[in-house]
C-alpha cells in the first residue's frame, strides 16, 4: 500500500472558514449580501426592497461588519453599505448558481 502525503489546515483557517459558512447560513444575511453584491445600499433601502424590519437589517449589518464581510461609509446623514469581501461574494454566487441549477434539474 502506498503512503500518501496529506496537507492539513491550520486551526485558525478552519475557524475562519467555519465563521464564513455560518455567516452564509442565515437567510436574511444571504439576502442582504446578495443585494449588496449588486449595489451599495442604505439600511432603509434594504428594508424596503427586502421587506425586512429596520432593526433586523441593522442587526445583521452590524454582524456582517464585525465579520468584515460588509463595510460602510457616511454620505451626508446616511450610512451606505457595500460588500467588503469578494471571495465570500464569489462563494455566495456559486451557491446561488448551484441551487438554481438543482431547481431546474428537479423540474425536468
Amino acid at each position: 500500500m502506498e503512503a500518501h502525503e496529506h496537507s492539513f489546515l491550520q486551526a485558525q483557517t478552519v475557524e475562519d472558514v467555519s465563521r464564513i459558512f455560518k455567516a452564509l447560513s442565515d437567510p436574511t444575511r444571504i439576502k442582504i449580501l446578495y443585494m449588496l453584491a449588486q449595489e451599495e445600499c442604505t439600511v432603509g433601502h434594504i428594508t424596503e426592497v427586502l421587506d425586512i424590519s429596520h432593526s433586523a437589517v441593522s442587526h445583521q449589518l452590524s454582524l456582517l461588519r464585525t465579520m468584515r464581510l460588509v463595510k460602510s461609509r457616511r454620505e451626508g446623514t446616511s450610512m451606505i453599505y457595500s460588500c467588503d469581501d469578494n471571495h465570500v461574494i464569489s462563494l455566495l454566487n456559486q451557491a446561488v448558481c448551484h441551487a438554481e441549477q438543482c431547481q431546474e434539474a428537479e423540474t425536468l
